[in-house]
């Protein structure tokens, strides 16, 4: 099936964090969001279909998700993708990675103890770890230019302080867009044994890698002191509908996380539409993912073409994964407040500070949607900039 990723739907006055609660995030409504990461294009029809099937049995009751269904769709779609097949039996539910990171955090650590982080990184990893009553242990990625290296001596400092018992990694890494190489995996692990260090790896953007990379899951390499978190729901833009999962490879871990799911948290029972979603998604959706890539591609190419031409202060190096751009405006000689501003006040345009994500000196823009769209916004961006 052909899709037109080009075709504008309009999601205002559908309850769209993005878009009806806009004001939320830069203070007024009349702007182009460009800020949560969900996507503006249409989920595939193979989930559509399997929704509207759904739908049309008249019952929603309980709905348990421990069954093959469920499991081998998730195993098929790695083994078809990613040339990987994970053991059905280390798969578990959650209602949500972020759920699934915060649970394993206080299962694998105490309160005071250090979770070590690469930045800038996702906003709400500050929360989870913070308002867990966790220490923050940042080490800092290398620029774009240098392809987001990792300072591998920061990273042992950090993992031998004795307080040191978690390693929070995104693969692929928001907001940079980096894929972590095999390599890079392997010496994380290594680094994480020496120090005895639980691995928790937030691979959410795992199916929109370009070209120039290759996802590899980190527990090709490492089965034990690890979780694996991901789900279907960015990729295919399904995030209202609730639901994600994880690789555990140890009995003991698994039935720990069981407890906080089930016993503690009541949660046994799942989103009936999240579960009907994510087995259409994996089973229908190859074609609808290549297309998709092919279209993110295409914007990220008019993005690096616009900004050299119209704004080549910003500095921008494509991502290897992901559909969020990180652009680097410290050439504007902008406070994030000024330009946050300018872009919001004179060019009526939102794109994210990257100060939330821990570096002021740049921006992050989701460019998951129509070109149209994309156009107009770095019409405005411009405009905001110039004014």
């Amino acid at each position: 099936m052909k899709y037109n990723f080009d075709q504008v739907i309009n999601r205002r006055g559908t309850y769209s964090t993005q878009w009806d609660y806009i004001q939320d995030r830069f203070g007024r409504s009349d702007i182009i969001p460009f800020s949560i990461s969900d996507t503006d294009f249409p989920v595939p029809v193979g989930v559509q279909d399997a929704l509207k099937k759904r739908i049309e049995h008249p019952i929603y009751g309980y709905t348990r998700w421990n069954h093959d269904d469920y499991k081998n769709s998730i195993v098929n779609w790695f083994k078809n993708q990613n040339d990987y097949e994970p053991n059905p039996d280390w798969i578990l539910y959650s209602p949500s990675v972020v759920f699934t990171i915060a649970t394993f955090m206080r299962l694998k650590s105490e309160v005071g103890d250090g979770v070590a982080v690469f930045t800038p990184m996702y906003d709400a990893f500050y929360h989870v770890i913070e308002d867990n009553d966790r220490l923050l242990m940042p080490v800092r990625l290398g620029s774009a230019q240098q392809g987001y290296q990792i300072d591998w001596d920061a990273l042992e400092t950090v993992l031998a302080q004795h307080n040191t018992k978690i390693l929070l990694v995104t693969n692929p890494h928001n907001p940079t867009g980096k894929v972590f190489s095999p390599a890079e995996l392997k010496r994380m692990v290594a680094l994480c044994q020496q120090y005895h260090v639980f691995i928790i790896s937030d691979d959410i953007h795992k199916d929109i890698v370009f070209s120039a990379a290759t996802y590899t899951p980190i527990t090709t390499y490492v089965q034990k002191n690890v979780v694996l978190c991901c789900s279907a729901t960015k990729t295919f833009n399904t995030p209202g509908l609730i639901g994600s999962y994880l690789f555990e490879p140890e009995e003991a871990l698994r039935s720990a996380f069981l407890v906080e799911l089930k016993q503690k948290n009541a949660l046994s029972s799942a989103s009936i539409f999240g579960i009907e979603s994510q087995i259409a998604a994996y089973n229908t959706g190859a074609d609808y993912l290549l297309q998709l890539i092919s279209y993110l591609q295409n914007n990220f190419d008019y993005l690096s073409d616009f900004l050299q031409k119209q704004l080549p202060e910003v500095t921008f190096k494509q991502p290897q994964a992901t559909y969020l751009a990180w652009m680097d405006v410290s050439k504007l000689g902008l406070t994030s407040e000024a330009l946050q501003s300018k872009l919001v006040n004179q060019g009526r345009v939102g794109i994210m500070p990257g100060k939330t994500y821990g570096d002021s000196q740049y921006l992050r823009m989701n460019i998951a949607c129509p070109i149209s769209k994309l156009q107009e916004g770095l019409r405005r961006m411009e405009q905001g900039i110039r004014s």
